[in-house]
């Protein structure tokens, strides 16, 4: 019997747990033909989400549950379901039900068909303001553009991922994580399929414009450097048309005489070199940023329990760097 998990990133989701268990206890008893595992991660709730979680798996024991020691992020807490689901496929849902569960045997199904990756468009957006939707849409027209990903426009996390995809996507442990272009990055054979996406069943988004904001420059500098070669595009456009008029100055001034006249022009040009200087630095920043947090090597992170019993080991041999074999002939052959 092939083996379907569900891995639900939970952040202070207390309110919408007891209702995800009904929606998701009514599908799997309704496809039998399937054994199911749900793993619910717990990121660092603040609120009564973990004592939830341990009285749901009590309560059926295709729950399970892995708090993690902090809050580290939905697109790290992924991560961890990733290493930790055993299923032949994985479907990836949001906790408070904007993503329904009963379209997911239409994508198992599609997944008995070959397809890798089935993943849900968005076709309406039910609880989300105009210019929450237009800025997205925006963005990821953006992103198209610069990048040579394609990244699926409307879509989020809501998918059905084979073996395979899982396999890939867990190989891959930075911890500046973009995952929405990852799913494109690695391939595979995808499908579309559309739904109507819900208002939240309980509490609030927590999502706000200044996390987006951190998500959307991720996603930016994870997959692309055209901001740095725009950057440097500029800097040649202007470096050129000062010289043109470091030129047009000095014949002036030897044939007309050099009168004093000229401040405003030469603040306004001097602040707008100043302004695109520092965009520039800022730019180089971020992507030096993140060269500085993967080239420290850390963990992406830490579990604390799984379905209740403590996780006392943690494998280190993995974080280690490889030694060359023949560098250890070389010190024994010293000795």
């Amino acid at each position: 019997m092939q083996k379907i998990s569900i891995l639900i990133p939970a952040y202070n989701e207390e309110a919408s747990l007891q209702f995800l268990f009904e929606r998701l206890v009514n599908l799997m008893d309704a496809n039998n033909k399937f054994a199911w595992e749900v793993l619910l991660v717990n990121d660092g709730s603040t609120d009564n989400t973990l004592m939830l979680l341990s009285q749901i798996h009590e309560k059926d024991n295709r729950f399970n549950y892995l708090d993690l020691s902090r809050n580290y992020g939905k697109e790290v807490a992924m991560l961890a379901g990733f290493d930790y689901v055993t299923g032949d496929c994985m479907v990836i849902m949001d906790a408070d039900l904007q993503h329904p569960p009963e379209l997911i045997p239409e994508m198992a199904q599609y997944w008995q068909e070959g397809y890798d990756d089935v993943y849900a468009r968005r076709r309406a957006r039910e609880g989300e303001s105009f210019f929450r939707k237009k800025v997205s849409r925006l963005f990821y027209s953006f992103l198209q553009k610069i990048t040579s990903v394609e990244i699926q426009q409307d879509t989020g996390d809501f998918r059905l991922l084979d073996k395979t995809c899982i396999d890939a996507l867990r190989s891959m442990r930075e911890t500046q994580r973009y995952t929405k272009g990852m799913y494109s990055w690695i391939g595979f054979n995808k499908k579309e399929i559309l739904f109507d996406q819900q208002a939240r069943i309980a509490g609030s988004s927590k999502w706000n414009y200044f996390k987006l904001s951190e998500l959307a420059i991720e996603g930016i500098t994870s997959f692309t450097i055209s901001p740095l070669r725009i950057s440097a595009f500029i800097g040649i456009l202007v470096s050129l048309g000062a010289f043109i008029y470091m030129v047009y100055v000095f014949i002036d001034a030897l044939i007309f005489g050099d009168p004093a006249r000229g401040y405003p022009t030469m603040m306004v040009v001097i602040l707008f070199l100043g302004g695109f200087q520092l965009l520039s630095l800022g730019i180089i920043g971020e992507y030096l940023g993140r060269i500085f947090l993967e080239t420290k090597n850390r963990p992406p992170y830490f579990a604390r329990l799984f379905n209740g019993k403590k996780i006392v080991k943690i494998n280190t041999e993995d974080l280690m760097p490889k030694i060359n074999q023949s560098d250890l002939r070389g010190v024994n052959n010293a000795k």
